[in-house]
C-alpha cells in the first residue's frame, strides 16, 4: 500500500510540473505548449540537483508503462478523418515513422555519447 501511495505522489509531482508549465507560458504568452516547458522545468530541476531522481522514479516508470494507453483515444480519433488515407494521410504517415526513427537513433547515439564521457570521467578521476 505504501508503495501505490508513493507512485501517486509522484504522479502528482510531475503533474505538478506540467501545471507550473502551462502556467508559465499563460503568463508571459508565449506560443509553446504549456506540458514542454514543464518537461524542461523538471529537466532543470533534475540537471540543478534541486528535486533527485528517487523523488519521480516510480511515478515516471508507472507513467510510462501504461504509455499506449494514451495514445488509443487518437488512434480511434483517426477514424473520423477518411481524408488522412489519402495520399497526404501516407506522406504524414511516412513523415511521422522517418521523424520517429530519427528521434530514437539521434537519442540512442546521444546516451551512448553522453554514458561513454560520463565513464571516461569515472575512470579519470
Amino acid at each position: 500500500m505504501k508503495k501505490y501511495i508513493r507512485i501517486v505522489l509522484q504522479i502528482c509531482i510531475l503533474y505538478l510540473f506540467s501545471f507550473l508549465g502551462t502556467f508559465v507560458v499563460e503568463m508571459l504568452h508565449i506560443k509553446f505548449p504549456g506540458s514542454i516547458v514543464g518537461l524542461l522545468l523538471l529537466l532543470g530541476c533534475l540537471h540543478l540537483k534541486i528535486i533527485s531522481v528517487q523523488v519521480i522514479k516510480e511515478g515516471a516508470g508507472f507513467l510510462l508503462g501504461i504509455l499506449a494507453l494514451f495514445f488509443i483515444p487518437s488512434t480511434v480519433g483517426v477514424m473520423n478523418y477518411p481524408e488522412l488515407m489519402s495520399i497526404n494521410g501516407i506522406l504524414l504517415v511516412l513523415s511521422v515513422i522517418i521523424s520517429t526513427v530519427l528521434t530514437i537513433l539521434i537519442t540512442g547515439k546521444l546516451c551512448q555519447y553522453l554514458e561513454g564521457r560520463k565513464a571516461g570521467e569515472e575512470e579519470a578521476q
